[in-house]
């Protein structure tokens, strides 16, 4: 498992970020993707570089789903 996908420290009977989506909605979580997205590209070159990046890009990746997001469970969070 890769520590840019399913770090273990965020693994649980359900994955942390969607729990997230349960407890604070679609809308916060969207909120929170582009933040991380942000916070990982801004300290890339100082901490840890392309692993950073990778992360980057999978809460890009997150947040571009949640706006296509057809499921009704999350439309109405």
């Amino acid at each position: 498992m890769s520590n840019v996908e399913h770090p273990k420290h965020y693994n649980g009977e359900i994955e942390c970020i969607d729990e997230m989506l349960m407890v604070f909605g679609r809308k916060a979580v969207m909120d929170f993707c582009l933040c991380n997205v942000w916070k990982y590209r801004y300290r890339a070159g100082d901490k840890n570089g392309q692993e950073d990046i990778e992360k980057s890009d999978w809460y890009m990746k997150k947040y571009e789903e949640l706006i296509q997001c057809k499921d009704s469970k999350y439309l109405q969070l």
